[in-house]
């Protein structure tokens, strides 16, 4: 069994996680298309940190270091999660000022909302069911904060796969829901720390969208 285990680890340790590695750079893009205001100090500044931490848990993870890679990510997405939040009370705050201009205004929504969302599932896939490393290492996926369709068919039944495991475009489909619909639609949240998150996600959205995007287009 060890043996099995240890051969499961370098078999993962070969296979890069691309889709929220991609959702992280499109993050770091969306961050660099705000105006300056809007940022923590210089834009410039902050994105060279977030990818250091990016280059090092990408370190870490080639290495099999996976306790390291997990820090970093809760850190390096603490971060992007405090920069959208300060970004979107930065944008609300000069709407009674018409600090921004109505096109800058609306694009910079757009750029928070989408950040807002790919943020989030970034969170939900690092720490459902302690997380993608631990998830891979189980047979099949049974168990965790959030209730997929898939967990519930019956095992006699065609549509399902004894060995199926969510995978960053289950969180995203998630997170997606819930900047839309403001909740989740087909996946029940079974943990209160995915709750929280949910609840914060939702209301950045409610505010990039219903306020932000909404009074731009009014003043257009």
């Amino acid at each position: 069994m060890p043996g099995a285990l240890k051969k499961a680890e370098e078999k993962l340790r070969r296979e890069p996680r691309w889709p929220p590695a991609l959702a992280l750079l499109a993050i770091m893009g969306l961050y660099w298309s705000l105006p300056e205001r809007l940022t923590f100090g210089p834009s410039r500044t902050f994105l060279i940190v977030l990818l250091v931490l990016f280059a090092a848990g990408l370190a870490f993870y080639a290495a099999g270091k996976t306790t390291a890679n997990f820090a970093i990510g809760i850190v390096l997405l603490s971060l992007i999660t405090a920069a959208v939040i300060w970004a979107l009370g930065a944008l609300i705050a000069g709407l009674p000022n018409k600090t921004e201009p109505p096109k800058d205004l609306l694009r910079s929504a757009v750029a928070i909302w989408a950040s807002n969302m790919l943020v989030f599932a970034s969170w939900y896939w690092r720490l459902d069911a302690g997380g993608p490393h631990r998830r891979d290492l189980r047979p099949s996926h049974s168990e965790g904060a959030f209730l997929f369709p898939q967990m519930t068919l019956q095992p006699g039944s065609k549509l399902a796969d004894s060995g199926w495991k969510p995978g960053f475009a289950d969180y995203l489909f998630l997170a997606f829901n819930t900047s839309t619909a403001f909740s989740p639609t087909d996946t029940p949240v079974l943990s209160r720390w995915a709750k929280l998150l949910m609840m914060v996600q939702s209301s950045i959205s409610l505010g990039s969208v219903a306020i932000l995007a909404a009074h731009a287009i009014n003043i257009l």
